[in-house]
Order: structure tokens, then C-alpha cells, then sequence
């Protein structure tokens, strides 16, 4: 029989918690730690759930109220998989052409789809987001709209699904893919042999790259970018905007997503300073996602310092 345990927290507090060996060792039964954002982009608004095999003794549950100084509320779970019972309230996700599913939520794939498997896990991005089913739609308009890319980026990749995305509508294009966080890129390269996608430096392929930001010997190399997709949030976005202007092509297109309503005019503004004209926007409740053209001959007219890099430490990159 399972238990959960849950314990509100802020994300420091949540993330503090897994690294702490000491702490962790005086459980009688250690429990499978989960942390949860009660609320998008709020750090104070988080939650952590502890997994216990059987009824978790009462030195364990002081431990966790001791650590966090609230108050536990302890549920008895069925005797089902807590993982797989959580993938199942889960609905698929349709955008534009595309179907992203976990193992247990398939059901039946509209005709056409294009289907991926991204199971929920350690990393941003598996479709259920706003933002990133906003990025599927934007991506299959600009298909439709006839639109051609050769090369790709997809910067705070997750899960990988964007790229995915981009290489199936351009089957021929160059792809790259980074985040941040080694884990995402290790669940990429999963989620790509899961769905049957090229990993590796080729054309037709998505070549992995951990980096912050841009600031990789190979993803300046392989710029420029005539498509670079960011999923990430509106600090690194405006943080990340002159880098993003040195690696893409002049009259290539940016999509950025991940930021709020209420954040999207400081974030066109700092792409305005660095050359980029928003075309278009498109929100899905609160969650806007904008299509942005690099200006032609701006690199000729005022000189752009980047470093590539940002200040938003590893986990707050990726795509959702």
C-alpha cells in the first residue's frame, strides 16, 4: 500500500531537500521525493510529495514538517502505480498536427497526426503546457503557410518535443538542440529513440548539446539560424536577446514562448533593441507565443555584444 505525503515549500526549499544526503539518511523509510510548482513561475509556490511503500512512521513525517516547518497532510493511495496513476488524469495533447501522448493516455491518434511519445519525467516540455502546445501550433502554421528552414535551433530544448516537431516538418533540415540542464539532454536522447527520430550532426538529424544559452563552440558554429525556437522564460528570454541576434540569419525567424501577458512588452522590447520586428502573437490563455523576424543588414548597421550565456541557474531552462 502506498502513502502521500505533502508539504507546501518554496522551489530553494524543494530542491535543497534532494541534495541533502545527511537529511536523507536518517529515514527509517526513505520515501520517492517529488517536487511540484502549485503556481507558474512563482518559486514560493511549490510543493513536495513524499512516496512511502508502507504507512510512513512518525519520525519520518516530523522530519519532513521539521525541514520545511508546515503542516503534513498524509494520504493513503491504492495499491496502483502513483507514476502511471498520475500520467493517466493526463489528457493527450493535439496542436496543429501534432499528438503527444504518455504510454498511458494514448487512445486514438487523430488521422494525419504526427504522434510522440513524451512520457512525464525529469524534464520541461512534455505538451501539456500552454506554451508548449502554442510553439506545436505556431510551428505547423508556419509549415502551412509554405515556409521553408534549412537550419534549426531549439534553444532550452526539455523533453526535445519542439524539435522533434521542426525536424518532422522539415525532414531535410539541420537541428540543434541545448538546454542547461545534462538531465533534459539525456531525456531527449531518450524520448528520440523512443519516437524513432535522428539523433547526431547531420542533416535529417538533432544533434544534443548541453549549454547555457547559446554559449557552445558548436551551436555559434552552426549558426546562422533561419529558425530558432526558445521556450524558456521571460528573464532569459530578454537575457538571452542580443545572443540570439549573433546566430540567427538575417530574415530568420524566432518563436519565443514561456512568458506571461503581462511580461510580453518588456520582452518584444529587448528583441526591438536587438534588431528583431514581432510579427505575430498568439496567446492561449495567459500564455502568449510570438513569431519574430530578424531585420535584414542590422548586423552592418550597430554592433551586438552577446556572451551567450544567462544568469537563470539549471532548471529553469527547457521548454514545458
Amino acid at each position: 500500500m502506498n502513502w502521500k505525503v505533502t508539504l507546501p515549500c518554496s522551489r530553494a526549499e524543494a530542491e535543497a531537500m534532494h541534495e541533502d544526503d545527511e537529511w536523507l539518511a536518517r529515514f527509517d523509510n526513505l520515501p520517492t521525493l517529488v517536487a511540484d510548482e502549485l503556481e507558474a513561475f512563482n518559486d514560493a509556490r511549490w510543493s513536495v510529495q513524499a512516496y512511502f511503500s508502507g504507512e510512513p512512521e512518525s519520525h519520518d513525517i516530523a522530519l519532513l514538517e521539521q525541514r520545511l516547518g508546515t503542516k503534513a497532510i498524509v494520504e493513503r493511495l491504492p495499491d496502483e502505480d502513483w507514476l502511471t496513476l498520475s500520467q493517466q488524469s493526463v489528457a493527450p495533447v493535439t496542436a496543429g498536427r501534432f499528438y503527444v501522448h504518455t504510454s498511458t493516455n494514448k487512445g486514438v491518434v487523430p488521422f494525419g497526426a504526427r504522434a510522440f511519445l513524451i512520457e512525464a519525467g525529469q524534464a520541461f516540455g512534455t505538451g501539456g503546457h500552454e506554451t508548449t502546445s502554442g510553439c506545436l501550433a505556431m510551428l505547423d502554421r508556419l509549415k502551412r503557410g509554405g515556409r521553408r528552414y534549412h537550419h534549426i535551433a531549439d534553444i532550452g530544448t526539455g523533453t526535445g518535443l519542439l524539435a522533434f516537431a521542426a525536424l518532422h516538418l522539415w525532414p531535410r533540415a539541420v537541428v540543434t538542440a541545448s538546454d542547461i540542464d545534462p538531465v533534459s539532454i539525456d531525456v531527449t536522447r531518450d524520448n528520440a529513440a523512443a519516437n524513432a527520430v535522428a539523433v547526431g550532426n547531420h542533416r535529417g538529424g538533432v544533434a544534443l548539446y548541453v549549454a547555457t544559452g547559446t554559449d557552445h563552440p558548436d551551436i555559434t558554429a552552426r549558426a546562422p539560424y533561419d529558425l530558432l525556437i526558445a521556450n524558456i522564460l521571460a528573464g532569459p528570454l530578454v537575457e538571452l536577446a542580443p545572443s540570439f541576434a549573433t546566430v540567427v540569419a538575417e530574415g530568420g525567424t524566432l518563436i519565443l514562448a514561456g512568458l506571461l501577458n503581462t511580461q510580453v512588452e518588456q520582452v518584444v522590447a529587448a528583441y526591438r533593441r536587438s534588431g528583431f520586428l514581432l510579427l505575430e502573437r498568439r496567446d492561449t490563455g495567459d500564455w502568449p507565443c510570438l513569431r519574430l523576424v530578424k531585420r535584414r543588414h542590422y548586423g552592418h548597421k550597430r554592433p551586438i555584444r552577446a556572451s551567450g550565456r544567462t544568469s537563470q541557474p539549471p532548471g529553469d531552462f527547457g521548454t514545458w
